[in-house]
């Protein structure tokens, strides 16, 4: 195990006038299983009934543990998910993340949030 203290990462997450919900991890967040099941939950809880086109930024996020991408693979009230990125780093991270595991929706890595959000109007 390493020296770093895992610490509670908690989102930020708004559900905007375009329909768009909004996730942002805080910077240099590891991301464990329960902080994606907290997510997860307050996401469902935001979209009840309906489902929307989600925005991850991660361009900040140090890591996410096997917990946490096991979460994410599981459904939930986004009808699509843009992760938005800023470096070589974060592609590795959601590209490892999208190669292993199986997503419940369309989802795809971005560095434009002008592109990701075009994408997501698509649904």
């Amino acid at each position: 195990m390493s020296g770093n203290r895992e610490v509670e990462s908690e989102a930020d997450l708004t559900l905007g006038a375009d329909g768009v919900v909004r996730l942002t991890w805080p910077r240099d967040a590891v991301i464990t299983g329960p902080d994606a099941e907290r997510a997860m939950l307050r996401v469902n809880e935001l979209c009840g009934e309906d489902r929307h086109p989600m925005l991850v930024n991660m361009a900040t996020t140090a890591d996410v543990t096997r917990g946490a991408r096991a979460v994410f693979g599981r459904p939930c009230q986004a009808s699509r998910i843009a992760l938005l990125g800023a470096s070589p780093v974060d592609r590795v991270l959601a590209n490892f993340f999208l190669g292993i595991n199986s997503v419940p929706c369309p989802t795809k890595f971005f560095t434009s949030e002008r592109d990701a959000l075009t994408w997501l109007a698509l649904t």
